[in-house]
């Protein structure tokens, strides 16, 4: 994340008047008098005014009020995380027989239900979040909803097929987004003339793709689409002692090529801290932007305390020195 910055930086000069001021009013308090007053009671005297502290508290506060202002001036700005503008997330999660597989805890599909809910619940509230499942073939199980309990719900609802069809899986997800089709029969039609609002799906599969349409096919279409694929693969390598494993190994350049190719990235979880971990850099990467939000009217704030705090303290401190 960016640290400060200011939109006139020019402005910053003037924190040069704290120390100048300060030494200003240091000099002034050790400046002699030019006519000396005999009172023989000064210690008492002394003793009953404001400590020096106290005397001091209404200048540091000016000072600081003086720095406070060269900050405003210089209109500083912070970095915020702030709603990302998508159209919708869709979830693609492969529900093949071999996410029953154990060496995960309690299983894969137990694991990346959890994770998929965690991911759903960390998105900003109104963003509409879908789900697709695929094993033999593909099924769209909840269109993007912003209704976060349908969204859990469903997922709760998963089962298992047979099979893995990871290109079916990600064609159903993109075609599920708003302003998106499934792809036509033959050649892909010429891209878009316009932007399409963002839109992203984040496929997570534990094999190799046995059914339906090519992964990377799907990626072309998805591409085409102007749909972001991040990818996640699951489970252990095969040989492992961790664990009861059905099926074959996960096809991590398949997942990788499909990411790389739309502008995604590619995450492989061996274990549930992991694969929550993954959903929630993913959960953040997709659903927040940080963007520089201008704080001069917060320091204005600031600005008029110091100055209330230091007029009040002076108006009370100065009927004890006369």
């Amino acid at each position: 994340m960016k640290a400060v910055t200011f939109l006139w930086p020019v402005f910053l000069w003037g924190l040069l008047l704290v120390p100048a001021l300060a030494a200003v009013y240091a000099w002034a308090l050790r400046r002699r008098a030019r006519h000396w007053i005999a009172f023989p009671a000064l210690e008492t005297i002394a003793t009953a005014g404001p400590g020096r502290g106290r005397r001091l508290l209404p200048a540091g506060l000016f000072l600081a009020a003086v720095g406070v202002t060269a900050l405003a001036l210089a209109r500083p700005t912070v970095p915020v995380p702030q709603p990302a503008n998508l159209s919708a997330v869709m979830l693609s999660i492969d529900v093949s027989y071999s996410m029953l597989s154990q060496d995960i805890l309690p299983s894969r599909l137990e694991a990346a239900k959890a994770a998929a809910k965690g991911f759903a619940a960390g998105l900003p509230r109104g963003m509409p979040v879908g789900l697709v499942t695929f094993a033999r073939d593909a099924r769209l199980e909840l269109s993007p909803t912003e209704d976060l309990g349908r969204v859990l719900g469903a997922i709760d609802g998963i089962t298992v097929r047979h099979r893995t069809a990871i290109g079916e899986g990600l064609i159903a997800a993109v075609a599920a987004l708003p302003e998106r089709t499934r792809p036509p029969e033959g050649t892909l039609p010429p891209a878009p003339a316009t932007p399409k609002p963002p839109g992203v799906v984040v496929l997570l599969s534990d094999g190799q793709n046995n059914s339906g349409i090519d992964p990377f096919e799907a990626a072309e279409w998805a591409l085409h689409e102007q749909v972001t694929v991040y990818t996640v693969g699951i489970g252990q390598p095969l040989g492992s002692m961790t664990g009861f494993m059905i099926g074959g190994p996960l096809d991590e350049a398949t997942l990788q090529g499909i990411a790389e190719r739309t502008g995604g990235t590619y995450h492989h979880a061996a274990s549930t801290e992991e694969l929550r971990g993954i959903y929630r850099t993913i959960g953040r990467s997709v659903g927040w932007t940080v963007r520089p939000v201008e704080v001069t009217g917060l320091l204005a704030i600031v600005l008029a305390a110091l100055l209330l705090a230091a007029v009040v303290l002076s108006v009370r401190v100065q009927p004890l020195l006369t």
